[in-house]
């Protein structure tokens, strides 16, 4: 989630303004330069080969499914107050952002040091994608955390369990369909997708339905939890649908 802290200080706002300020003036000098780098004579530079893009695309896949894993375990973690898999979620989402990494700087690599051929859309994709699969291992590690912090006592009330339960199935089920779509690179797998997420975003307005009524009756702190928990699952569904979109229309 966003931080909201400093909103409402006049102080604090006008330093985002400058930060935020600052920063689109690097994005853009980078830009430049990478644009540069990217249009200048190829002389001595190779061409981008179609086996560096499927080798690509398939680390790309793996990764996909590792996050549909994480998923998987932080659910499990959550509705069995699991402290181990919690655990293990946490420091495995750590590694997988560390793959992702590699994954970036590879394809900047192939950006700056190769020659610009119609696969240069596919490895921009291929960025954006890692953006994706980093905030998926935030939001499972999200998930993780909350069951730790709350071990031993699950944290989902009963009113709300088998909705929550539901919506991990799908965003892990979401994870792995995208990897499946990235591979074939079939943009109609990955338009299917959205089904499935339009199915997660009901439920999360049916969280909320439960959350609202006057039958709710364990207080604000589970009501918080739940609320969190269904955004995290929410947004994990819609960075899966977002790779598959993002490599199969490219």
């Amino acid at each position: 989630m966003d931080s909201t802290a400093g909103e409402g200080d006049p102080g604090s706002m006008a330093a985002g303004r400058s930060f935020r300020s600052n920063h689109r003036v690097d994005i853009a000098g980078i830009a430049r330069a990478t644009w540069k780098q990217l249009t200048q004579p190829t002389r001595g530079r190779q061409r981008i080969s179609p086996a560096e893009v499927d080798s690509l695309i398939g680390d790309l896949a793996t990764i996909v499914r590792l996050a549909g894993q994480l998923m998987t375990n932080a659910s499990v973690a959550l509705h069995q107050a699991d402290l181990k898999f919690a655990e293990l979620v946490i420091s495995e989402a750590d590694e997988i952002k560390v793959r992702c990494e590699d994954a970036d700087e590879r394809c900047r690599n192939l950006l700056i040091l190769r020659s610009v051929t119609t696969d240069v859309h596919m490895v921009v994709a291929a960025m954006h994608a890692v953006k994706d699969l980093q905030r998926m291992c935030n939001l499972a590690q999200h998930i993780a955390e909350i069951a730790r912090l709350k071990h031993p006592i699950e944290p989902i009330p009963a009113d709300v369990r088998p909705v929550s339960l539901r919506m991990g199935v799908l965003a892990s089920s979401l994870a792995e369909n995208a990897a499946a779509a990235i591979e074939s690179r079939d943009p109609i797998s990955a338009a299917r997708l959205a089904q499935v997420d339009d199915e997660v975003d009901a439920l999360r307005r049916q969280i909320f339905q439960v959350l609202l009524s006057e039958d709710w009756s364990h207080g604000v702190e589970p009501a918080v939890d739940a609320a969190l928990i269904g955004r995290y699952y929410e947004r994990f569904a819609d960075h899966a649908v977002a790779i598959a979109r993002h490599v199969t229309s490219s």
